[in-house]
């Protein structure tokens, strides 16, 4: 019975995270309550599993029929894998609670900026040379994967922001360039809790197809609302996620 509703949880978590990210708030607490008593790294990786398989269709889906700057995106994936690793291994070596208010004031900045800015993200306009592209997507990798395999939540948001904000796309083609990225970050993560161990398979194979039903369907709905709808539920799982920190920052 617990399968039953992980996959009803992995689909949804999909579903949001193949429009703008922010699965995790959805999936990650489930498998906490439902696998009560299955070790942390366990959760995380059977985590990973479903959300890799949700997050690599969304982004074949998206590759299809939008404009993805492959040029800057592949360097930007290649370092957020390696530093997704380093994060990973780092995290046993310092206490991530306080990072909290800082990711906090973050995430409140991001989404009162993208609320007044009306047109933010609206049209896409890359502003970048493709030389500086490059250099930039480098860099964003480098920050954005260590951030991630070193803390996690906000991930797809930042990524978000920052594609709209610095490279100038809208929020249709952030999104797609934010799930290239996201796949990296996920796969450096697997492989290594894969090594370890760290895999329900006979739990996180059922998510896995789910998550992928639920990254379908988003990226249709996505497709078909344009970047005016992913803005608006962009702002609402940044609200999410900024009420989440709140509470695990202030209890």
């Amino acid at each position: 019975m617990e399968i039953l509703y992980l996959c009803l949880f992995a689909f949804l978590a999909g579903l949001i995270d193949s429009v703008v990210g922010g699965g995790g708030l959805i999936q990650l607490p489930a498998l906490f309550v439902f696998l009560p008593h299955v070790p942390v790294p366990t959760v995380f990786g059977t985590g990973k599993l479903s959300s890799i398989a949700g997050t690599s269709v969304s982004m074949w889906r998206y590759a299809r029929n939008v404009e993805i700057n492959w040029r800057a995106l592949v360097p930007a994936a290649a370092s957020a894998f390696i530093f997704s690793f380093l994060g990973a291994r780092a995290v046993s070596h310092f206490d991530t609670s306080l990072l909290r208010p800082l990711i906090l004031v973050l995430l409140i900045s991001v989404a009162v900026y993208t609320f007044f800015r009306k047109d933010f993200g609206s049209i896409h306009a890359p502003r970048l040379a493709p030389a500086k592209a490059v250099w930039y997507g480098v860099a964003v990798g480098l920050v954005i994967g260590f951030y991630d395999g070193f803390f996690g939540p906000g991930t797809g948001s930042f990524l978000m922001f920052i594609f709209v904000g610095i490279f100038g796309f809208n929020f249709l083609a952030a999104s797609a360039s934010a799930k290239v990225v996201n796949v990296a970050t996920n796969l450096s993560a697997l492989l290594y809790f894969g090594y370890k161990g760290y895999i329900l398979y006979h739990i996180g194979i059922p998510m896995a197809i789910s998550s992928i039903a639920g990254s379908m369907v988003g990226t249709r709905i996505a497709l078909a609302q344009g970047s005016g709808f992913v803005r608006k539920l962009f702002l609402v799982v940044v609200t999410g996620i900024i009420l989440k920190f709140a509470y695990d920052t202030f209890q």
